[in-house]
């Protein structure tokens, strides 16, 4: 095998490539698809993985040990004036594994964010989001939490969704330890983690708990129970694809899971009304981008303040993308001013 820093130099010298090229490399000619160009970077990276086993050939453990490697060649470097600290907390399955971002020029005034990362809730760890959480960190100007909860089918749901809950309420509660707005946390995540970001927002309205100071939700999983247009259109794309997507759900959910449970699909919850602020991303060659913006018309119907973006010519995961494609890198720091603003124009 590869030394990793061998292969990243590789990639990064191959993304360096121009366009016209790497399109070649990748059988030639543009991936138009749906009124949309998918990035030639994102083209070359899927035509590369398509010569590879797919992840539903994989047990999960080989899934997380290759998800691991190849997202370790794509990540970007660790964001200047960020350090990190490792912690660990009690939750209602046992501890959960915590990593905090603090930014040399953190403004105290903003609030913690708690965040959680993709992976169809059986891959991904701290890592996973490593580059994002720096990123975030030094854009928003606050601290961010993020959150290794446990995994499926080790752990099926709900076990993850609780540890990301319990993170949630002892961020909130502790957020003045890490420099944050005291009694205040955001909740966000992408993919899966978008998916429990948003089921916490609703659980605290359920259960008469403040919301959070904002939910962050990147190409969110709100509604695993029902057929989009966008499944079909983008049903192979890289790197989720709808065989994929099954993968992940066959061993998320147990046997006695109601998909259409708002827990595991939180766009089927029919009244959105008093729920947090959201700032909703999904990418265009996403299998999920047609619930992701449904999702956001939806908040706003509900008299929720929604920022919505979507990057056309982005795939799933693109914030694990940051050090192979620069466009993907570009959309992170943008997501992270969407989020600044959101806590200033809350403070306005």
């Amino acid at each position: 095998m590869a030394d990793p820093a061998v292969q990243k130099f590789i990639l990064k010298a191959m993304m360096s490539l121009p366009s016209p090229i790497l399109r070649a490399m990748s059988g030639g000619g543009t991936v138009y698809r749906g009124g949309r160009t998918l990035d030639p970077r994102f083209q070359f990276l899927a035509a590369a993985a398509a010569k590879l086993p797919s992840m539903t050939t994989l047990s999960p453990d080989e899934a997380r040990a290759a998800s691991a490697r190849g997202l370790a060649a794509m990540s970007g470097p660790p964001e200047p004036g960020v350090r990190n600290e490792s912690l660990s907390i009690d939750g209602p399955n046992g501890p959960v594994r915590l990593r905090a971002y603090r930014p040399a020029d953190q403004d105290s005034s903003a609030p913690l964010i708690i965040f959680a990362h993709f992976g169809g809730g059986v891959i991904g760890d701290l890592e996973t989001c490593h580059a994002f959480c720096g990123i975030l960190a030094r854009t928003a100007r606050t601290a961010v939490l993020s959150v290794d909860y446990r995994l499926a089918p080790d752990h099926r749901f709900p076990t993850g969704l609780d540890d990301v809950l319990a993170a949630f309420r002892w961020g909130r509660d502790n957020a003045a330890r890490f420099g944050a707005l005291p009694g205040a946390a955001a909740i966000g995540g992408d993919s899966m983690g978008g998916n429990f970001s948003a089921i916490v927002a609703q659980e605290m309205k359920r259960l008469g708990e403040a919301q959070p100071a904002l939910q962050l939700l990147i190409y969110p999983a709100v509604d695993v129970a029902s057929e989009t247009p966008s499944m079909t259109t983008y049903g192979d794309a890289y790197p989720l694809s709808r065989p994929i997507m099954d993968w992940f759900m066959g061993h998320y959910m147990g046997p006695d899971a109601d998909p259409a449970d708002p827990r595991l699909s939180p766009d089927k919850t029919a009244d959105l009304s008093g729920l947090a602020p959201a700032v909703v991303i999904t990418a265009g060659f996403d299998p999920l981008v047609d619930q992701g913006e449904a999702y956001a018309k939806r908040l706003v119907a509900a008299g929720v303040p929604v920022t919505y973006r979507c990057y056309d010519s982005l795939a799933h995961g693109f914030t694990a993308f940051t050090g192979a494609v620069p466009a993907a890198d570009a959309a992170c720091r943008e997501i992270a001013r969407l989020v600044r603003a959101a806590f200033d124009a809350a403070k306005a």
